[in-house]
C-alpha cells in the first residue's frame, strides 16, 4: 500500500491552554521571546506514571545511573538479561526505557539481552530538557560502556536517534526503526503550527537551534541518516499512526542502502510496539 500524501495528524499530545495563550501573547511581544519560549517547550518531554505492563521488565532489570561525559547528565539505564548477545532499545520522545517491553521480552526467550535508557529528563533520569543530540549521544556511551551491541531497535523519535548513531559510528549488525519520525523541519513546522504559532517564529526557532547546534537542523534528519546507513534495516510503520505519517517510513527506505519495509493497519503509533505478529517479524529479520 503506498502512502497517503495528504496530511495527516503526526502528534497526539494535546498542548495545555495556558501554554498555547502564553505562546500568542509572547508573539505579540518579541519574536525572539516567542521563539525561545516555543524552544523550551519543544525540548520538555512529559513524564508519565509507569503503566501496570511495564512494571514486571522495570521490577526484573538491573537499573543504574551513570554520566553522559560529553553532555554532563545522566541516564538511567535498564540492564534486562545476562546473555552476552546484546540488544540496544531506544524509546521514543516523552516515552521511557522500559516501553519496549513486549520486544524485550521475546528477545529474552530467544536468548538475548537487553539495554535501555530512559533518556535525559525521560523516565527516572533526572533533568528537565533533552533532545535528538542528547539521545545520539547516550547511545554512543552505552556502546562504549556495555558493547557491543547486536542489533538496536528504535521506536519514534529513538528510531531516529538509532539511524543517527549508525551514522556516528554505532557498530551493529542489524537496526530495526518503528514509527520513524523524518525531516526535523517538518516536525518542527509541525509542533509550531500547534502552538498556534506563525511562520516567521519557526523560522526563528530553526535559527536558535541551529546557532546552538552548529549545524543546520536537517542534519538529524532520519533520510540523511540513512544514507550513511549499510546496515540491514527494516521499516516498521503503521498506516494509521497519528503521530508520525506512513509516508515518513516510505522515504527513509528510499535512502537506505539494504532494507526491509513492513507496514501495518490499525496499530497506531504505540500499540505496534506490543504485537505479536510485528515482534515475530522483528525476531525473525534479526535471525534470518
Amino acid at each position: 500500500m503506498m502512502p497517503d500524501n495528504k496530511k495527516t495528524q503526526r502528534d497526539t499530545l494535546k498542548i495545555p491552554k495556558p501554554i498555547l495563550v502564553t505562546a500568542k501573547i509572547l508573539e505579540m511581544t518579541s519574536l525572539r521571546m516567542a521563539a525561545k519560549f516555543a524552544m523550551k517547550i519543544f525540548t520538555t518531554p512529559m513524564k508519565f506514571k509507569l503503566p501496570k505492563r511495564e512494571e514486571e521488565i522495570d521490577r526484573n532489570s538491573k537499573q543504574e545511573l551513570i554520566l553522559i561525559p560529553s553532555i554532563g547528565k545522566k541516564i538511567n539505564v535498564y540492564h534486562y538479561g545476562k546473555s552476552n548477545n546484546k540488544v540496544l532499545l531506544v524509546h521514543g520522545w516523552s516515552g521511557r526505557g522500559t516501553q519496549l517491553h513486549s520486544i524485550a521480552e521475546k528477545l529474552l526467550k530467544n536468548g538475548y539481552s537487553t539495554i535501555s535508557f530512559d533518556a535525559p529528563a525521560h523516565g527516572k533520569s533526572p533533568g528537565k530538557t533533552s533532545d535528538m543530540t542528547e539521545f545520539v549521544a547516550s547511545i554512543l556511551e552505552l556502546e562504549k560502556q556495555y558493547g557491543p551491541f547486536e542489533f538496536a531497535i528504535g521506536h519514534s523519535l529513538g528510531a531516529m536517534a538509532v539511524l543517527n548513531s549508525i551514522k556516528k559510528g554505532l557498530k551493529v549488525k542489524k537496526a530495526v526503526t518503528i514509527g520513524s519520525g523524518d525531516v526535523i523541519k517538518d516536525i518542527m513546522d509541525d509542533f509550531i503550527d500547534k502552538l498556534g504559532m506563525n511562520i516567521d517564529t519557526g523560522k526563528m526557532m530553526i535559527q536558535l537551534f541551529e546557532k546552538k547546534f552548529g549545524e543546520t537542523i536537517n542534519a538529524y534528519s532520519a533520510y540523511i541518516a540513512a544514507i550513511d546507513v549499510t546496515n540491514p534495516v527494516l521499516v516498521i510503520h503503521d498506516t494509521n499512526d497519528a503521530d508520525v505519517p506512513v509516508s515518513a517510513a516510505y522515504h527513509i527506505k528510499k535512502y537506505l542502502a539494504n532494507s526491509e519495509l513492513i507496514i501495518t493497519q490499525g496499530l497506531g503509533h504505540r500499540k505496534i510496539l506490543g504485537d505479536n505478529k510485528v515482534i515475530k517479524k522483528i525476531i525473525q529479520f534479526l535471525e534470518t
